[in-house]
């Protein structure tokens, strides 16, 4: 129902809920309906309905839309240093007074990366709460703030009602975040070192909302509902699922909201890659970020009885001391299971017990090893045709390896008494790092085709990080290894270093707005190499996140809440929901329908049709805030037959805050091929500051 109501005369919103929902249901009492009533930082309920009463609703006055509580996922310490971020980075005091808020599966505060001491108490600022129970006795002055959600989801049997986390994913993203310095962490020896966050001495503040049948829309918003009253600096989301409308979407609408009240959202893309267009979380006023390597990678490596020795990717942290025999799944047919057509893949119920104990299974798919766990297994080799630039964490000895080596594999089985060893894994350099992983979803942009998604990239592959105790390796139940600290990859393990930087950037600028935040990380961003990522800008936006030189910018692409409404008038949003969303008298019109190329965004994209040509003119204005005398020049580097003007071409500034105006031309060929991609740099000598130029086929 978008803003608050600023009538005095509607004393409680739930009030106000209850009377509407009364009304669509035509009963005399909605109590039993109505679940929950968002009123502090914007304005909605969660009721229980049939489809004739959502039709009721949504022609009600004051509702700006309706949408089903849906079912979201989670996309699941070298990274910063990798990145150019070492521990001896120049810090402010004013580290310790961000808070940032995790929307995830909540914390397990136990952990070594969340040790309060040396910690002084909250901000004044705070305006949290701690909720506690028999398993969740107390926050601390690191973890200042928990809640729970779960309006949508029932708590199984092996969850805690609380903020404790059982799952383990929030307990990583947090940690990423905003951890403390752990000496001696690994997994079980694997990723050796000290753990930290991106900014160690903010404070964390916990809003589970994942469980472990999912992530529901009318917790999410309970949680942006509670973050924005509570004083959070930045919200990291590291979740999402798709929605074709900005406002039928938990964390499009929390996020803008957030905005409102100078909070930046970092969201993860999702991990549907690597097709085109299966982007998430691609809403012009949050941050969305990709997955990139570090380079680091596991490799493990099977010998066989005959000593021929094959690489695969995993990270097995098992010792074999002994050769195993090996078997085929497709020769281990369970013919009582009902599945027998599917053991090659070792599907659930597949292999045969007597057949499969005590060997090594080969199997024609990545699974997570339930079926050969249930088996006896010794161990397992995956083999497909998949891309394997990241590694998993098995319940067994495991190997995941290309069909290359298949012939010489089915060669040797067929052989007698054929056995096997899958060593313990080792760490190697990824020399092609950093590169975009096979698993990070790409744009374009479904909703807005020409504001380009991703943002930009930040590390999200065999990231170590805190973990619930409370979970295993893998998170499954066959699992029996318990762990503190946890090798994870996924675009929610990018998302959280996004958010970190931008924590750190906000500690160096209390005052910068969420865009201007936003437009250091993307316009500093490291570009990266084109014949790695094919997907070019779809797959890694501005490029590689680089926290140093986004603290110091030089220019920002600033932008508030009036941007963004002219940007959803030139949208189509009418003005009764625009008022609904604002909770003011705004309306579009000639003067305020914003087209694409007026948003000030730090990247420009251009959409057009197969063999047809097409000229964008796109307005920007750049605000001042590296040195107070300085002259930028445009430097705009294109590929043949792509042709960019930008008038002018130097911009002179005199003082900082001061703002320049300027207009991008770009006349796109009749293009033959899916995307083509420069960029424009304003450099004075001291600052690049570096925006992406796209043109693509849509």
């Amino acid at each position: 129902m978008g803003d608050l109501p600023k009538d005095d005369a509607i004393s409680s919103p739930s009030l106000l809920h209850a009377s509407m929902l009364q009304e669509a249901s035509d009963s005399s009492s909605s109590s039993e309906y109505l679940l929950h009533s968002y009123k502090k930082s914007f304005n909605g309920f969660v009721a229980n309905l049939t489809g004739e009463e959502v039709k009721k609703l949504s022609n009600m006055e004051g509702i700006v839309s309706v949408f089903p509580n849906e079912k979201m996922q989670l996309f699941t310490t070298r990274s910063w240093d990798f990145i150019g971020f070492p521990q001896d980075v120049e810090r402010t005091t004013n580290e310790s007074d961000i808070i940032v808020g995790i929307i995830d599966s909540g914390i397990w505060p136990e952990s070594a990366s969340f040790n309060a001491k040396g910690f002084s108490p909250p901000p004044r600022k705070w305006k949290g709460t701690c909720q506690t129970s028999s398993n969740f006795t107390s926050c601390n002055n690191k973890i200042i703030g928990a809640r729970c959600y779960h309006t949508g989801a029932e708590v199984e049997p092996n969850e805690y009602d609380s903020p404790r986390d059982s799952d383990g994913h929030g307990t990583h993203t947090a940690s990423i975040v905003a951890g403390g310095l752990v000496s001696g962490a690994s997994l079980l020896g694997f990723g050796s070192g000290t753990a930290r966050g991106g900014v160690p001495s903010a404070r964390i503040a916990v809003y589970k909302v994942c469980w472990s049948k999912g992530c529901y829309s009318a917790d999410v918003l309970a949680a942006f509902d509670d973050a924005i009253a509570d004083g959070v600096d930045i919200i990291s989301v590291s979740l999402g699922g798709y929605s074709p409308n900005y406002f039928e979407n938990p964390i499009a609408i929390g996020a803008f909201h957030a905005l409102k009240n100078g909070i930046l959202t970092s969201t993860a893309v999702g991990n549907y890659g690597h097709d085109r267009a299966t982007i998430t979380n691609l809403w012009p006023w949050s941050l969305s970020v990709a997955a990139s390597t570090i380079d680091r990678k596991f490799v493990t490596k099977v010998q066989l009885g005959n000593n021929q020795v094959y690489e695969g990717v995993s990270i097995n942290t098992f010792q074999m001391n002994d050769m195993y025999p090996i078997i085929y799944g497709g020769d281990a047919q369970n013919t009582t299971g009902g599945n027998s057509e599917y053991s090659s893949f070792c599907d659930k119920n597949s292999l045969n017990k007597s057949l499969v104990n005590g060997k090594i299974v080969l199997c024609d798919a990545l699974n997570w090893g339930e079926e050969a766990t249930s088996a006896g297994a010794a161990g397992m080799i995956m083999r497909d045709g998949a891309l394997k630039d990241f590694s998993l964490s098995f319940s067994l000895p495991a190997s995941y390896m290309d069909w290359s080596n298949g012939t010489e594999l089915d060669q040797y089985l067929n052989s007698t008494r054929p056995t096997a060893n899958i060593h313990r894994s080792v760490e190697v350099k990824d020399e092609l790092a950093p590169f975009i992983v096979s698993f990070s979803s790409r744009g374009p942009n479904l909703i807005t085709k020409d504001i380009l998604k991703p943002d930009l990239s930040a590390p999200g592959v065999n990231i170590l990080a805190a973990w619930s105790e409370a979970s295993t390796v893998t998170g499954k139940e066959w699992d029996t290894r318990v762990v503190p600290y946890n090798i994870m990859s996924g675009t929610s393990m990018a998302c959280p270093h996004a958010s970190g930087a931008a924590a750190y950037i906000k500690s160096f600028h209390p005052t910068w707005s969420p865009s201007a935040i936003k437009s250091a990380l993307m316009t500093t961003a490291s570009p990266m190499r084109g014949e790695i990522n094919t997907d070019l800008e779809f797959a890694y936006g501005s490029g590689q996140l680089d926290p140093v030189k986004a603290a110091n910018p030089g220019l920002v692409y600033d932008a508030g809440e009036t941007d963004y409404i002219k940007f959803l008038c030139g949208e189509g949003y009418g003005n009764e929901k625009l008022q609904l969303i604002t909770g003011d008298n705004t309306s579009c019109s000639a003067d305020t329908n914003g087209t694409i190329g007026a948003l000030n965004y730090p990247s420009f994209a251009v959409s057009t049709k197969y063999k047809v040509s097409i000229t964008r003119n796109f307005t920007r204005t750049v605000t001042n805030v590296g040195t107070p005398t300085s002259t930028y020049k445009a430097n705009v580097t294109v590929p043949p037959g792509l042709s960019v003007q930008v008038e002018p071409s130097i911009l002179s500034f005199k003082s900082l805050g001061q703002k320049k105006t300027f207009s991008v031309t770009v006349r796109v060929p009749a293009l033959e091929t899916a995307i083509i991609s420069g960029s424009l740099v304003w450099n004075d000598g001291v600052y690049q500051v570096r925006s992406p130029i796209v043109a693509y086929l849509y």
